[in-house]
């Protein structure tokens, strides 16, 4: 399966005190990455596939910077599955050559780590995915669909464009009996119940 997330902002602590971000239901970092983690690994299993759309952490205040890269590969460490990530503007390239050279190896023989520094496009579901961590403005296209991070707790007011950050607004399109666990990857069905929701919900409007 696959699944997609963006904006985990691990060691992030002034995130958890924003004003201007919509608050996380976490008061402290280390019930945050617990929170995170086991959020995580309750749907993704070890043959799956996550695009993580950028990101990862918060590590400026952090030094040395291994010492930094080396906190950030432990909490990747823990997370199941194949994770693809699409480089955020708080990735830092020295943090994806370093996990690179320490990326461990599957039960498939391929890396566990794999890397993009602006996009991919996955295609499924006769469906063009841009996966990106910078929203795109593609205007109305009937199959290409933007899923990007980057806005956090707001919405890119297009139908094409889903915001799959854990924070994100287009979340409260999933029915709320289905919606997952906070911090939750998002799987590819639910990404289409979003697309569908956010579709009929710009219709009306319109």
């Amino acid at each position: 399966m696959e699944f997609f997330i963006a904006d985990t902002h691990f060691y992030h602590e002034k995130l958890l005190l924003s004003e201007h971000f919509s608050p996380r239901p976490y008061n402290n970092l280390p019930d945050e990455h617990a929170g995170l983690i086991d959020a995580w690994n309750q749907r993704v299993d070890e043959k799956d596939t996550v695009y993580h759309l950028g990101d990862i952490a918060m590590m400026n205040h952090v030094r040395p910077e291994k010492h930094a890269h080396e906190l950030v590969a432990d909490i990747l460490n823990q997370l199941k599955g194949h994770i693809v990530f699409i480089k955020g503007n708080h990735d830092s390239r020295s943090l994806f050559k370093y996990l690179a050279a320490h990326s461990p190896v599957l039960a498939d023989g391929n890396a566990k780590f794999d890397f993009e520094d602006v996009g991919r496009i996955v295609k499924a579901n006769h469906h063009q995915f841009f996966l990106t961590h910078y929203p795109l403005i593609l205007g109305q296209t009937q199959n290409s669909i933007n899923l990007h991070g980057h806005i956090h707790h707001t919405m890119v007011a297009i139908p094409e464009n889903i915001n799959v950050g854990v924070d994100s607004a287009d979340l409260d399109y999933l029915p709320a009996d289905k919606k997952p666990i906070w911090g939750s990857p998002l799987s590819l069905e639910e990404v289409e119940v979003i697309m569908q929701r956010k579709h009929d919900d710009f219709a009306k409007r319109r």
